[in-house]
């Protein structure tokens, strides 16, 4: 769980689907200058025995989430 401080793209080749779906929560907070985080939360899968729970957490702050949309933009050809 933790603020995303680069993002670079990773050109091994043995990353597969994965094979479980979860739920994952958005929600916007404030940082430790007052500006705006972008949160996105993933709980357990279906198949957890305990109930459900936040599982991993990350935050991005203005400039990553530029990124991240570029790249999004790019991977889906998006316009």
């Amino acid at each position: 769980m933790a603020l995303v401080r680069s993002l670079t793209r990773d050109a091994r080749s043995t990353s597969r689907p994965h094979p479980t779906e979860v739920d994952c929560r958005w929600q916007v907070i404030v940082g430790p200058h007052g500006a705006s985080l972008f949160q996105l939360s993933t709980y357990g899968s279906d198949g957890r025995e305990s109930e459900p729970k936040v599982s991993q957490t990350i935050q991005l702050d203005r400039d990553m989430a530029a990124q991240l949309v570029a790249r999004l933009r790019e991977t889906f050809d998006l316009q």
